[in-house]
This record gives structure tokens, sequence and C-alpha cells, in this order.
């Protein structure tokens, strides 16, 4: 080619994509997306969060890779996203069990609203009250009445102390006035086996650790804990329907980005977020892990974050637990 000609060439192509705006030429995204998880590969929190993935990656453009760091109570996956550059190309699922930890612990090495910007909502779900089905404990009314008869005698089985379901347990114990001993599990197995032997009464876990149980007539779901009947037990009454007012506890998760990620960024994640969870094949594939797709604003995710964190500081304090 002759030089001049080249030249021209160059120079045009020069000008043409000066004419192009920076936000064009760094179209966001512009590579993969990880979504850190702070909990184990196959749990319901997961197997949810590899739906919505395998669906918001094509929306994206991009893939959408989940990364598992189940480790230090969601501390390691917190750091991990905190210490990636802030272009929206690294976020985490935080959880109520962050706002858990939050409350519980003295000092973690983040601040959940001052390290992250809220991208929006993934999902709810609830917790649920299992009896054996065997037991005579056919509802709450039972077990309160049961606990009111002989103060101390009940055994509520639940996950490990300064877990969500630990907690649910202890507020359950404050709004109802009732007195049961609490009895925390390592696993959601040791508590299904723990109760269709007899050594607890009462169990507060996941519908998708125990809808195994619920099909096959094993278990009994007696009450669930959200403010709204839970969409795949419709026949189960909440708390709230039960008797007992002020009482409303749901396990949600969404994505949160590092502090100072761009809003362009943010916006561009929520609103893939939100049409990829109102997909009907992602509900239906949501609630057949007893999970409620739940897509919100940043701003309503960011708020839930803080009166989440507010509140069970007082569960823990009117518990005497110990911060740790």
């Amino acid at each position: 080619m002759h030089h001049s000609l080249r030249a021209a060439l160059c120079l045009t192509a020069f000008l043409l994509a000066a004419l192009v705006p920076a936000s064009a030429q760094d179209k966001f995204p512009s590579r993969a997306i990880r979504i850190v998880s702070p909990f184990a590969a196959g749990s319901v929190s997961d197997v949810s969060l590899r739906i919505l993935a395998e669906r918001l990656g094509p929306r994206l453009g991009t893939q959408v890779v989940i990364e598992n760091l189940p480790t230090g109570g969601g501390v390691a996956a917190a750091r991990a996203v905190i210490s990636s550059p802030p272009d929206g190309h690294t976020v985490a699922l935080l959880s109520n069990a962050t706002a858990v930890s939050a409350a519980l612990f003295k000092q973690l090495p983040y601040d959940p609203l001052k390290d992250f910007v809220a991208v929006g909502g993934i999902s709810d779900f609830s917790y649920i009250f299992l009896t054996n089905a065997k037991s005579n404990l056919c509802s709450l009314q039972d077990v309160i009445a049961a606990a009111r008869a002989k103060p101390g005698a009940l055994n509520f089985g639940t996950a490990a102390s300064g877990t969500s379901p630990h907690l649910t347990a202890l507020l359950f114990r404050k709004v109802a006035g009732v007195d049961f001993t609490l009895v925390p599990f390592r696993g959601a197995g040791d508590l299904t086996v723990a109760l269709m032997r007899n050594d607890v009464d009462v169990v507060i876990n996941a519908y998708g650790a125990v809808k195994a149980n619920l099909l096959d007539g094993s278990l009994r779901a007696i009450v669930t804990t959200a403010g709204a009947r839970a969409a795949a037990l419709p026949d189960v009454p909440t708390v709230g329907e039960s008797g007992i007012a002020n009482f409303e506890v749901s396990s949600w998760n969404g994505l949160f980005a590092p502090a100072r990620t761009p809003a362009e960024a943010i916006e561009r994640l929520n609103r893939e977020l939100s049409l990829t969870l109102a997909e009907p094949e992602v509900v239906r594939r949501f609630l057949e892990l007893g999970v409620e797709a739940r897509p919100s604003s940043p701003a309503t995710i960011a708020a839930r974050m803080r009166a989440e964190i507010e509140r069970w500081s007082r569960v823990i304090d009117d518990a005497g637990i110990e911060r740790q």
C-alpha cells in the first residue's frame, strides 16, 4: 500500500476512534463477571445463584462465573470482592447472614454498609418450624402450650450458634414469651436426623434442606417465618397467622459491588438482574428450591441490609450473646 494512503487511513481511523465516546470504547461489561459467594457449592443459595448466572450471562453478553469461598463466616468472600477493582466485574453475594455477622462480630475486616454498594435483590425464602410427623405437636399453638406447661423441656434444633436460624429461635423465644432449650447442630443433615430420632422436638430449617422429608411425609411443616405464606408451602400458616405478632424473618440474598463502582455498571447489572429474575423459567426453578425470586432496586436492598443489622444487634443484646 502507498505510504501516503496508509497514513491517510490511519489518520481517519484515529479521528473516528476519537469521535466514539470513551464509554462505548470501554463498554461494560468488557470481560466475564465474577460473583463471589460465601455459600458452599450445592447449597440452596448456591444452586439458585447458578440458575441465575446461566440466564444472566447472555443478557450481559458475557460469562457469569460463580466462585465459592464458604470459609470464615462470609469474611473470605467479602474481602475477595472489596480487594478487587471497583469496575463492576467482581460482585459479592451478600445476605441476611452478612447482617448477622455485622451484628455479632465486634471487628469484621469490612463494613457491609461502607465497603459495598448495592446492586439489587435476588431472592427471599422463609425458614420453617418442623416437627416429626409422628409428634403430637401439630401446630405452633401446640408447641407454645407444651413450652408453657414445662418451661425448658422442649428442645429446638437449629443450625450453629450465631446463624440466622439460631437467632430466629432466640427471637421467637423472646416474642412468644416461652422457654425452651436451644440445641445447635453443625449441618442441616444432622438436624433432620435428630428430628427423625426425636432427639429434638422442633427444628428450624430451610425448605430446600427438608423438601424430600416433607414430600415423603416423615416431617411436618407447622409454620413459616416470613410475613406472607411461602409460595412453596401455600397451606402452611405463618408465625403471625398463628397468633404471634411482631415476628417476621426471611432469609434473603442480593448482589453488592465494591464501593466506588461506577453508577453505569450498577445500573446495567441491576437492569439485567431484574429482567432475569422476572423470567418465568427462573421463577419456576427457584420455587422448586423453596426460593422466591425477589428483584429490587439498589436502594431497597441497601436499606434492608441496614435494617437487618440493627434488628439482629437487638436480638443479640436481648439474648445476652457476647459479641465475638
